[in-house]
C-alpha cells in the first residue's frame, strides 16, 4: 500500500461499495417470494439475459419482458420496477466519508461500475451521487463491463490522471486485480472503517 505519489484521483465501484447491489441474488430472491415466481425459470433467465442488459443492449422493460413477463402476471411492469428500484440502499457511511476526503483533498472522484442504465440513472439521482461524483463510467453507457479491462482504460484516459496518483476501491478482489494490472493502487473495500484506514495510509487521512 506504499505510493510515494500524492493521489489525485479516486476510481470507485457504486454496489458494495456506495450502496446495496443493484440486484443482486438476494433482491432476487425477495422477487420471487413477494411475487410468487419460479426461482429455478427467474434465476435462468436472469444470468441468460443480465449481462447484455448491463452492457446497454436491452432496456430495462426489455429485461423484464424476458425474464418476468414471458408471460401473463397478477402485478405489473411498474409494480415490479418499483420493487427493484426499492432495493438499493445506501451503505453505512460511505456517501459522507467520500464527500469529506474530497472535500479535503479535492479530490477526483469516478465511478467505474457494472450497471444497467435505468437502474444506474435511478441510483444516480436518488441519492445525489452527481453531488460528489465526477464523472460515470458505467457497463451501459460505454458497453464494456468489468472485469473488460477496456472499461477501466476508458475511465482513465477520461480522468487524465496518472495512474500512479490514482487509487481503486471495489468489494470485489477479482476488479481491483484487473485496476492493479494497470498501474492503480486496489483497495478491497469492507467497510467505511477499514477503507479509511487503507486511504489514510497513502496520505488522505482523516
Amino acid at each position: 500500500m506504499k505510493n510515494k505519489a500524492p493521489i489525485t484521483t479516486l476510481f470507485t465501484d457504486i454496489g458494495g461499495v456506495l450502496l446495496t447491489n443493484g440486484w443482486d441474488h438476494n433482491s432476487r430472491n425477495k422477487a420471487v417470494e413477494m411475487f410468487k415466481l419460479d426461482l429455478k425459470e427467474t434465476e435462468e433467465r436472469h444470468h441468460l439475459t443480465f449481462d447484455t442488459y448491463e452492457v446497454g443492449k436491452l432496456s430495462l422493460d426489455e429485461y423484464l419482458d424476458r425474464v418476468v413477463f414471458y408471460e401473463e402476471r397478477t402485478f405489473s411492469k411498474d409494480d415490479f420496477r418499483e420493487f427493484m428500484y426499492s432495493q438499493s440502499q445506501p451503505l453505512p457511511g460511505m456517501i459522507e466519508y467520500y464527500k469529506e476526503i474530497k472535500k479535503k483533498y479535492n479530490l477526483k472522484i469516478a465511478v467505474i461500475s457494472n450497471e444497467g442504465r435505468e437502474l444506474n440513472d435511478y441510483r444516480i439521482q436518488k441519492f445525489e451521487l452527481a453531488s460528489f461524483v465526477d464523472f460515470f463510467i458505467s457497463s451501459s453507457f460505454v458497453h464494456f463491463r468489468k472485469p473488460d479491462v477496456d472499461i477501466f482504460k476508458v475511465a482513465i484516459d477520461v480522468a487524465q490522471s496518472p495512474v500512479n496518483q490514482s487509487v481503486y476501491i471495489d468489494d470485489r478482489s477479482l476488479f481491483v486485480q484487473v485496476a492493479e494490472g494497470l498501474g492503480l493502487t486496489g483497495i478491497i473495500h469492507r467497510d467505511v472503517k477499514d477503507t479509511c484506514e487503507q486511504l489514510g495510509a497513502l496520505g488522505l487521512a482523516i
